[in-house]
């Protein structure tokens, strides 16, 4: 029984350290105010691979803060901001930039939308064209049967017809 309570004990202590989530070490900005303005304007327009929707400036994952070390060493080095870029697509693929390059490989991305609005205007157009159809007018024989109809009292008014609003 004296194992079983000390066995609780130690489950119960150890439970607070395994809930606690993993802490990226926190940002060190670099010296020159300068660098860091060129790296905070790099933040801005990568993609986190693990947020998705986020830049690394805003995204708290252990990763964003790998990538935002990785830049300033870059800028620190001596990098262009072209070159860091192209470093992290080579590493993590276009997706990793808000707004990927043109080329043959982002074609669908980049102009996609506006390919499926055209062809969704399209079909509405053909499906239009082709709703309207004209109706054939009457023979004389159903001229002549549609004026005997008339000029006789034998058709009946519909009873669900409102009557004519000529001011009586």
């Amino acid at each position: 029984m004296r194992g079983l309570g000390a066995l609780l004990a130690l489950a119960l202590l150890a439970t607070p350290a395994l809930a606690q989530a993993p802490v990226a070490p926190p940002d060190r900005p670099l010296p020159q105010a300068s660098q860091e303005a060129r790296a905070q304007a790099i933040f801005e327009v990568v993609r986190c691979v693990v947020c998705q929707h986020e830049s690394i400036a805003d995204s708290p994952a252990g990763i964003a803060g790998d990538m935002r070390r990785l830049i300033r060493e870059e800028i620190a080095g001596g990098a262009t901001d072209q070159a860091i870029k192209d470093d992290l697509v080579r590493r993590y693929g276009d997706y990793v930039l808000f707004t990927p390059p043109v080329r043959t490989g982002t074609w669908l991305l980049w102009f996609g939308p506006a390919l499926l609005v055209l062809a969704g205007g399209a079909a509405l157009l053909a499906f239009m064209r082709r709703r309207s159809i004209e109706t054939e007018p009457l023979s004389p024989d159903e001229e002549r049967r549609l004026a005997d109809l008339l000029q006789t009292e034998t058709v009946r008014p519909d009873p669900d017809a409102s009557p004519p609003h000529d001011g009586r």
